[in-house]
């Protein structure tokens, strides 16, 4: 059976053993053109290295060969991104205690939280500074820097890097197309293995806080961090306006003992103008919103700690710090009048205006005509000019003075409302960001969750636009829409592994905070190449660097630096005899919630994306997927990975980045690609129907994800037994010899 049979070598192997009337000169001249171009851009030797490859040809169902190329990768991702999302980390939070600390002196109730949120900034600043230095010890006692095994995802010091991170490539060449690829990053389900599942993972841990929060009078607002920033803004303004406000009011008295009408304006010009500005910034209704809710608490305060800070056991909650905006929200003291801040404002105005009206009415008695009939009546009006100059200069001030007085005790009490409307804003957004998030080890969990999603969702992207950088389509679809980040779980819905979900689903949205910036590299050294970060963690921004010539091949949006945002979705389909126990006696809602939220994600990214490029390839062949899909998640069906499947057709439809997980990424994992590479080569390039289980075999059993296997516990067997095997759909089960 010379037609089934399928060869597998490394590539030099192919070429040296292949003899002539089984090879393709044509097929072979294109595979040598696109792994010594394509494969050795300064982008692709920046993003993977230590490759595997393997080589098979398939016979298509008009008896001609396709050449496959199969790739493993790592990539220098799966360690240079977590420390440089360790380093934000600590700069960010280093800028919120510098931030806190410099609102001055505050009542005891909210010096209690300051303390909080710097204590709680403080530990955070500790450990990360702890691994970050324990990863560049790792990296430069000779370990592998851009590799983490399965056997250590429990190590504290990398529970920031993610698990068996790796690049999944398939190269396929026959007579009508010359290397196309198809690309998979498999990983460890992002979780934290090192503080572990006991409590659950961090959905479960964030409802908890959620709840308690959602009772919780002392929290009952926060602020974003744009409102933050507007708030330290606003400090900063009135702090700089205050005193120029006085200056200019003490010279207008001083100016005033001149009876001086030209520099009387001059100073009274400048005066308005300063106080206009002043009067300006405290009319933003962020003052008046803040003094309401410091008025609503104040009544309240009893049933806040003690502090008026939370207790160390509370749990943490995102979702239960929404930025507060509902009028409901906040219930008032009836006797608290909601017109205060306007009036106190609106004072400092009319104050001015009261001057302004003085100044105009001393000018118009400066400049009424007098009437002089001989030289002896002027010579007289001059002496008694000269004799009541200083008498009328005292009366000029004399009648300003207490004008100016009421003008200064007006800018004095607006000055005190709003800097403490503001430094409640501010205070409160860094305990939002902090202290009210849950606890350290919590805040900390989630980072280390987000990172090894991150460092994945990275490194796919960067393959995806190398890939994509001459499709004007693509490019187009990455600045108007942004990029479909499809993550497909394997884990069951039963004991740790719920947990582990449960960390990635957060994780998985935690990252449509994220956007990625293209720029220029300043050289071509992989170094120089790497991604860095930007940003808070509220708003990241991963800058992307391009060499040059790369750069000038992108749009003008992309060029000026325009955002391209990140739409994840997780579908999870739990495969193992675990998932039947969590079907027969367990709950698999969990599994039922994430993929109908994701669904719906998908459908709303593809009708935005078919709204504004409605000309784009495959928009129109979407609607019969999204159907097929709604119905599959919506049937229930136990283990229906056909879920998977078509999620997956839908992302490359759309040119998404794919991403597979399961706990480790070497079993499961490696089952769902291979099937996937399989699928496509039948699907896309017409593998014979009748080959495709042996081709699926073949790389199952000589491919690259047994080398995967291998380097992460030493053995070259898949870790499944016959038993567990029953369990599985058939199109999940490796071939016999391979596992045990």
């Amino acid at each position: 059976m010379e037609a089934v049979e399928v060869k597998v070598s490394r590539l030099q192997m192919e070429e040296e053993k292949s003899s002539p009337e089984h090879k393709s000169p044509e097929v072979c001249e294109c595979l040598h053109g696109s792994v010594h171009d394509k494969e050795h851009a300064p982008m692709m030797r920046a993003v993977l290295c230590s490759q595997v490859c393997k080589v098979y040809r398939f016979q298509r169902e008009d008896d001609r060969r396709l050449l496959v190329r199969e790739q493993m990768s790592e990539t220098p991702l799966s360690f240079s991104l977590p420390k440089t999302l360790l380093s934000a980390l600590i700069r960010e939070h280093m800028i919120r205690i510098q931030e806190v600390k410099e609102l001055g002196d505050l009542s005891p109730q909210w010096e209690g939280l300051r303390c909080d949120v710097i204590n709680h900034c403080t530990q955070l600043i500790g450990w990360y500074q702890e691994a970050l230095t324990e990863l560049d010890r790792h990296c430069a006692d000779g370990a592998s820097s851009s590799f983490k095994s399965s056997s250590s995802k429990s190590d504290r010091h990398l529970q920031f890097v993610p698990t068996n991170l790796h690049a999944q490539r398939m190269e396929v060449t026959c007579p009508q197309c010359s290397g196309v690829w198809y690309e998979v990053i498999t990983f460890g389900a992002p979780a934290d293995h090192y503080q572990a599942f006991k409590h659950g993972g961090l959905k479960r841990q964030l409802s908890k806080r959620s709840r308690y929060m959602d009772r919780c009078v002392c929290v009952s607002v926060s602020y974003s961090a744009d409102e933050s920033s507007r708030g330290r803004a606003l400090l900063a303004s009135v702090a700089q306006l205050q005193p120029l406000v006085f200056r200019l009011a003490e010279e207008l008295l001083a100016v005033s003992l001149e009876a001086n009408a030209a520099r009387l304006q001059q100073v009274l010009d400048g005066l308005t103008h300063q106080t206009e500005q002043f009067v300006h910034a405290l009319k933003d209704e962020l003052v008046k919103h803040a003094l309401l809710v410091i008025h609503s608490q104040s009544s309240a305060s009893s049933h806040a700690h003690s502090n008026g800070t939370l207790p160390d056991h509370l749990p943490a909650n995102q979702e239960g710090l929404s930025t507060f905006r509902q009028q409901d929200d906040v219930q008032c003291d009836k006797e608290y009048d909601e017109e205060e801040w306007d009036r106190a404002w609106a004072n400092v105005a009319m104050s001015l205006n009261c001057i302004i009206a003085m100044v105009d009415r001393l000018q118009g008695q400066e400049d009424r005509p007098q009437e002089v009939t001989s030289s002896e009546q002027q010579d007289a009006m001059r002496d008694a000019n000269s004799q009541n100059n200083t008498a009328s200069s005292f009366s000029w001030q004399e009648q300003l003075l207490p004008l100016v007085v009421t003008l200064r005790d007006c800018v004095r009490e607006a000055m005190g409302k709003a800097q403490a409307a503001m430094t409640f804003v501010v205070l409160q957004g860094a305990a939002a960001a902090t202290v009210y998030q849950g606890s350290v080890e919590l805040m900390q969990r989630r980072h280390a969750v987000f990172s090894q999603a991150l460092s994945a969702v990275v490194c796919g992207f960067l393959l995806k636009l190398n890939g994509g950088l001459e499709d004007p389509d693509f490019l187009q679809q990455l600045h108007s829409v942004g990029i479909l980040a499809q993550f497909e779980g394997l884990l069951s819905t039963y004991g740790d592994e719920v947990g582990m979900l449960e960390d990635m689903m957060v994780g998985v949205d935690d990252l449509s905070r994220v956007a990625f910036r293209v720029t220029e590299a300043k050289t071509d050294q992989p170094e120089e190449l790497l991604p860095t970060l930007s940003g808070s963690w509220a708003s990241l921004i991963v800058e992307v660097p391009l060499p040059s010539e790369t750069f000038d091949l992108l749009p003008w949006q992309l060029k000026e630096g325009r955002l391209i945002r990140i739409h994840p979705v997780l579908f999870n389909i739990g495969i193992n005899q675990q998932q039947s126990l969590a079907e027969r006696f367990g709950d698999s809602s969990l599994q039922e919630t994430v993929n109908q939220q994701s669904s719906e994600r998908l459908r709303v990214y593809c009708n935005t994306l078919r709204d504004r490029l409605p000309d784009a390839a495959a928009i129109n062949s979407l609607s019969d997927l999204l159907s097929s899909l709604h119905h599959s998640v919506e049937s229930r069906k136990k283990k229906n990975v056909a879920v998977l499947w078509i999620a997956a057709s839908v992302c490359r439809g759309v040119n998404g980045v794919r991403l597979t997980s399961c706990k480790s990424a070497k079993d499961r994992t490696s089952m769902s690609v291979t099937l996937e590479q399989c699928v496509l080569l039948r699907e896309k390039h017409t593998l014979s129907q009748q080959h495709f289980s042996t081709a699926l075999d073949c790389m199952r059993r000589d491919g690259c994800r047994l080398e995967n296997v291998q380097k992460n516990i030493g053995s070259r067997k898949f870790a499944f037994s016959s038993i567990q095997l029953l369990s599985f759909p058939k199109l999940y089960r490796p071939p016999d010899g391979t596992y045990g």
